[in-house]
């Protein structure tokens, strides 16, 4: 149940093209009363999702690191935080994941970080689901999968592009995955604001019962080594392994039972979702900070780590000490063993096939080519084109033309006026073996 004075938060996700950004839309337009801060996390070098989001007195913060579940755990910490010191502004928060994120991840950080979960209730998750695509992307994702089985509401939207008896046997398919999620048909995301919202839906012992190991999380490091170690000058050599670079944050006071590590491990999870400065072979290792050892050459590499207070201090890895043979010595050249290791799980490899094209191009765009060439790529590459947004510079329109498209599907309508703005073309596409090259010569050609 939501604790009265905790923030109320939805977890809004689903698949790439599944209709995320329309029902945020809605929910924004509504006359609800309330006030809500959004918090968007996109896949792919080039923000897109919150221009696409209607002008609202909505805080809108913006996260394009990638995976949500990730590394930029500890930058949702981080804006969490933030909007913390602007409590006066909202008094609820929506969540939107990336359609390739998986939602466990995301949840578990109202559970393990202290300051946010006692600021914090996750009201509940809520999956749209594309009613002519997902049949498609559950025998190709293990995300979509999981993004219905955490859904405590599943909104099966584009119904009207399915039959009725496809649709039956689809929501069917939905409740045999997910026994306890209410369903909801939908066409363009046209759902209540009370369906989303303020479900109070989110049951922590139910999770457990069905996934005991939800609130064992992934951490952006997979291995701790704790060493006792007194004033003075180390030397952390490594010898070749799986990678041209390692990253590392040192941790001084660092105790060594099992809560101790955790809280360390949590802690770290922030440093590692800041920029990591690049230490060569033969500089300092600063503590408290994450760093990006360069491991590029050939034999083993020494690093230097200055301790100027007595205790303990802790190492905590991207990679396990074996991967690298790491090894700690004084000035003396004895070696130091560390009193404590940890092997942490690991977060999660994505699909190395599937990444994100960004094109941004100034001036205008002629029509008669443009439809020419996404006839030709939506026909030749559809099925393994995801999702596709953006917006486009038509010649002779004053308008600036916005498009959104999942596989062969594509929609797209003039919207506000370009004014002063500078007429420039901006596209994302997400998918499974794109040709970059080729895309970019093709978008290129259209060009006027």
């Amino acid at each position: 149940m939501n604790t009265p004075h905790k923030v109320p938060v939805t977890i809004l996700t689903g698949f790439l093209g599944s209709g995320k950004t329309t029902l945020l839309n809605r929910i924004l337009s509504e006359e609800h009363g309330k006030r809500i801060a959004v918090i968007e996390n996109e896949f792919g070098e080039v923000g897109i999702d919150q221009a696409l989001v209607i002008d609202a007195d909505e805080e809108i913060f913006e996260m394009s690191n990638g995976c949500i579940c990730c590394t930029v755990r500890g930058d949702l910490i981080r804006v969490l935080g933030n909007l913390m010191k602007r409590r006066d502004k909202f008094d609820y928060v929506l969540v939107e994941t990336t359609g390739l994120a998986d939602p466990g991840p995301v949840a578990q950080t109202f559970f393990m970080d202290d300051e946010i979960r006692a600021e914090f209730s996750l009201d509940g998750i809520v999956t749209l689901v594309d009613a002519a695509h997902i049949e498609q992307q559950l025998g190709r994702s293990d995300e979509s999968t999981e993004q219905i089985a955490f859904a405590d509401i599943l909104v099966l939207n584009k119904t009207d592009l399915v039959n009725g008896e496809a649709l039956d046997g689809l929501e069917a398919r939905l409740r045999d995955m997910n026994r306890m999620a209410r369903v909801v048909r939908s066409e363009q995301a046209n759902v209540s604001v009370d369906t989303v919202l303020n479900l109070d839906a989110f049951d922590l012992d139910q999770v457990l019962e069905r996934r005991p190991t939800f609130l064992e999380p992934e951490y952006p490091f997979e291995w701790t080594g704790v060493y006792s170690l007194d004033m003075g000058r180390y030397e952390l050599s490594l010898a070749d392994g799986p990678d041209p670079a390692m990253s590392l944050v040192v941790v001084s006071g660092q105790g060594t039972d099992d809560a101790a590590l955790r809280e360390g491990a949590e802690w770290c999870v922030r440093r590692y979702a800041e920029p990591a400065e690049l230490i060569h072979p033969g500089e300092e290792i600063p503590v408290g900070k994450h760093v990006n050892l360069r491991l590029d050459s050939i034999g083993r590499k020494s690093f230097f780590l200055e301790v100027d207070t007595q205790g303990q201090v802790g190492l905590y890895a991207q990679h396990t000490a074996e991967e690298f043979d790491l090894q700690l010595t004084n000035v003396d050249g004895a070696t130091i063993r560390q009193e404590v290791e940890r092997i942490w799980v690991a977060q999660h490899e994505h699909d190395d096939e599937v990444g994100s094209i960004a094109i941004e191009r100034d001036g205008d765009v002629d029509p008669t080519r443009l439809n020419a060439w996404l006839t030709i790529l939506l026909g030749e590459r559809g099925v393994d084109i995801f999702r596709m947004k953006g917006f486009i510079s038509l010649a002779g329109e004053s308008r600036r033309f916005v498009f959104q498209g999942v596989h062969m599907l594509f929609d797209g309508q003039p919207e506000r006026e370009w004014g002063d703005e500078p007429r420039r073309n901006q596209l994302v596409f997400i998918g499974r073996n794109l040709d970059e090259q080729s895309m970019r010569q093709g978008f290129e050609a259209c060009l006027i």
